[in-house]
């Protein structure tokens, strides 16, 4: 895949709020297609909640995200794994065949052809013999493979990804963090929000750095600097504090 020239997204003073507290702040910049960012700050800082504006899951407060002409289908996303319940009993199989209804449309018929691919993604995940595994039985590491594997069937050009490393072995990070250097190397552009420094640090070329505003965004070796992570804990404790006087102020 050749990656196109230019932005794949391009946030002008992007606010999301909720009950008027904004979880992220007059946001402007923009994503290069074919690059490898992370997306970086403590917790409360708004990594999710940006991620979820990239994609149009959550209202913007102001601002706009300008996703450059390109489809829903092209966009890619994996949220945190807390957020996805593994009660609904279908198989993995079933789970990684769900990347190709952008395809085939919601109403449309799994050719054995899709079969075929489904296996194929979820044997390059190291999950081969687990096709017709209820996905109520993997563990956490072998159900972020699958989620992986149905990232891989979509084949989207731009893939958002939520923590995709929390919760797992480091076995499992690193073939994960493998298949993200393969799409950023077939020119897909990848973002994704981490707290490993060691990680960003090494594989990610581009880094946002995040306190519910920009701190910092750019090239990764002069983003993770000391003294902006210090500048980013500083203001994030001081939109909590902000946050609890609201909330405080409402209630009475």
């Amino acid at each position: 895949m050749t990656p196109p020239s230019g932005a794949v997204l391009t946030l002008r003073n992007v606010i999301v709020a909720y009950r008027r507290v904004p979880a992220v702040h007059h946001v402007t910049g923009s994503i290069k297609a074919g690059s490898l960012t992370a997306l970086a700050g403590p917790n409360g800082a708004g990594k999710s909640t940006l991620l979820k504006a990239l994609m149009g899951l959550v209202p913007l407060s102001e601002g706009q995200v300008d996703r450059e002409g390109r489809s829903p289908r092209d966009f890619a996303y994996l949220p945190q794994t807390p957020e996805i319940d593994r009660s609904f009993p279908i198989s993995v199989l079933q789970t990684v065949l769900l990347g190709a209804w952008p395809r085939v449309g919601y109403l449309g018929a799994f050719r054995p052809a899709e079969h075929d691919r489904a296996r194929g993604c979820i044997e390059r995940v190291g999950l081969t013999g687990y096709a017709e595994t209820p996905i109520a039985n993997l563990s956490a590491g072998q159900w972020q493979r699958a989620l992986f594997a149905r990232l891989i069937m979509q084949d989207a050009s731009v893939i958002l990804l939520d923590e995709p490393f929390a919760a797992v072995d480091d076995s499992t990070t690193s073939d994960l963090m493998a298949l993200v250097k393969a799409w950023h190397a077939e020119g897909r552009t990848v973002v994704a929000v981490l707290h490993e420094h060691a990680i960003i640090e090494k594989y990610f070329p581009e880094t946002l750095l995040l306190a519910r505003e920009v701190v910092a965004w750019g090239p990764t070796d002069t983003v993770m600097t000391p003294a902006n992570l210090e500048r980013a804990q500083a203001m994030t404790k001081r939109w909590a504090r902000e946050a609890h006087h609201h909330a405080h102020a409402t209630a009475v």
